[in-house]
């Protein structure tokens, strides 16, 4: 393995790293609320968060003092939920503790940081030549087709499932993350 892919793979774990601390903390603030949520609520939740990030890039105002950064995060985090309520349904009460959620989210982590192992590899690192912007153009493209896939009850006839487009929005975000951080160490 070249030292580039093994640095991305570094990079990536550090901030999935990042991502689980906050969901922890909101764990001990909140619990495991989100088990509400129907998967199609989460979709438009991430579907928020990019659009917001799309504004911000684009210079618009933003009355809330929070930044892209954030936004990405939160876009993982509720990647890995839609991933859990796509596995487990919604619950119509909070039915998990938080170490309960924290397997589950570790879980689905896993399988994001293999993917994105294994489509580093096929395509030779070539995100690092994609604009964070980019990354939040691809993201909302795969909200969009999740969105087409619940309205036709959650099949897809030639395409991959809802799950696989969780896992490749869980991952532009954080090449997203990854990029803003080199950017604010000046790399």
């Amino acid at each position: 393995m070249s030292s580039s892919v093994e640095h991305t793979n570094e990079q990536f774990r550090k901030e999935l790293q990042k991502c689980r601390d906050i969901f922890s903390a909101k764990l001990r603030d909140y619990g495991a609320s989100w088990r509400i949520l129907r998967a199609s609520s989460v979709t438009d939740q991430i579907l928020i968060k990019a659009r917001r990030i799309r504004n911000l890039e684009l210079g618009r105002e933003a009355m809330v003092d929070e930044g892209i950064y954030p936004e990405f995060q939160g876009i993982v985090n509720y990647g890995v939920v839609g991933l859990i309520q796509l596995e487990l349904g919604f619950a119509e009460q909070e039915d998990m503790t938080a170490e309960q959620a924290l397997a589950h989210y570790d879980r689905h982590v896993a399988q994001a940081l293999e993917l994105m192992v294994r489509k580093n590899h096929d395509y030779n690192e070539a995100w690092r030549q994609m604009r964070v912007s980019t990354y939040t153009d691809f993201i909302l493209t795969r909200v969009q087709r999740v969105k087409e896939m619940e309205g036709n009850g959650g099949e897809a006839r030639v395409s991959e499932g809802i799950d696989a487009n969780y896992l490749d929005i869980m991952n532009y975000a954080v090449f997203g993350l990854i990029k803003l951080t080199e950017q604010a160490d000046g790399n």
